[in-house]
């Protein structure tokens, strides 16, 4: 049963690469030539452009928790603090809202005002 399981992953990564590959590929010799006046690839080439591009731009690390585990985290940590770090992180947060970095609307605007 596990071998099973084992053999159906593999082969939907394959084909999820052999398909990335062919879509590199194309999308390359198809933009690249008659934008910028490159060679046309391989679809080994457009696997190795892949391999490098992950590698440059995203490395090969486990992402813990899958897609939602920053919530997880994070609903672990609200859960550990008392209410007085709450309502701090709750002031902390709204003065976020606006400006980015730290700096909200309403203090922005009050020392212009200023």
């Amino acid at each position: 049963m596990k071998a099973l399981k084992v053999l159906k992953i593999v082969a939907i990564v394959v084909v999820m690469c052999v398909v990335a590959g062919f879509v590199v590929m194309h999308l390359w010799n198809w933009l690249m030539p008659s934008i910028f006046g490159l060679r046309v690839i391989t679809f080994a080439q457009a696997i190795g452009l892949l391999v490098l591009s992950k590698i440059l731009l995203g490395g090969f690390h486990r992402h813990a928790g899958g897609r939602h585990g920053w919530k997880r985290h994070m609903e672990e940590r609200w859960e550990k603090m008392t209410p007085e770090e709450r309502e701090r992180f709750r002031s902390g947060m709204r003065g976020r809202r606006g400006c980015g970095f730290g700096r909200s609307v309403e203090t922005s605007a009050e020392q212009s005002a200023q």
